[in-house]
């Protein structure tokens, strides 16, 4: 057993406790497997391993870890053994918020994956030394903002199953972080109060 397995809280399951959801202690197992899960939804310890370079049972391990602690969940399945797992998932409130529970934790996430690569991409091999980023302020109704947001969607349905399927991974291909954000611009308050 190791030191973290010592001091980790009881299992959830059966009768055990409520997730202790606080601060888990850093590790670099437990960060990568947040990335991991921000950018592509949910995976499997078994995954985790072949993405991240680390032995399936220890991203089991910290998967559980990070499960206890309520950062993550498993993903309802019917059949099989595999075990997926995806970021905790909240509660949608009555007026939802674009910085409750899961939008918040995916956020930051992608903000500090973001950040990595902005002090990293030096050491990029040179043909992945760039990057695209691009924003826009469109005038649209909410009818054409679902439809935009469709659109990118199935721009980027024919590389969904690459994750899941590396055998239709191309050569060369590595992975990409898409971040998209579709939201209204809302006045801002303090001009409408004055």
């Amino acid at each position: 057993m190791t030191e973290e397995g010592v001091n980790a809280p009881a299992p959830v399951g059966a009768g055990g406790p409520a997730p202790t959801v606080g601060r888990l202690p850093e590790h670099r197992v437990r960060r990568a497997l947040l990335d991991l899960l921000a950018e592509v939804g949910t995976v499997t310890a078994t995954v985790a391993a072949e993405r991240l370079g680390y032995s399936s049972g220890l991203c089991s391990f910290h998967l559980r870890q990070l499960a206890r602690y309520g950062h993550i969940e498993e993903v309802p399945q019917v059949g099989g053994r595999a075990r997926p797992w995806r970021l905790r998932q909240e509660a949608a409130p009555a007026d939802p918020s674009p910085t409750a529970g899961y939008g918040q934790l995916a956020r930051g996430l992608e903000d500090e994956s973001y950040q990595r690569w902005l002090t990293r991409r030096d050491r990029a091999p040179l043909a992945w030394r760039w990057d695209e980023a691009f924003s826009a302020v469109v005038y649209l109704t909410p009818e054409e903002m679902g439809a935009v947001a469709e659109a990118v969607r199935r721009t980027l349905a024919p590389y969904q199953d690459r994750e899941q399927r590396p055998v239709a991974r191309p050569a060369g291909a590595e992975p990409v972080a898409f971040i998209a954000r579709l939201f209204p611009l809302l006045p801002d308050t303090a001009s409408e109060d004055g």
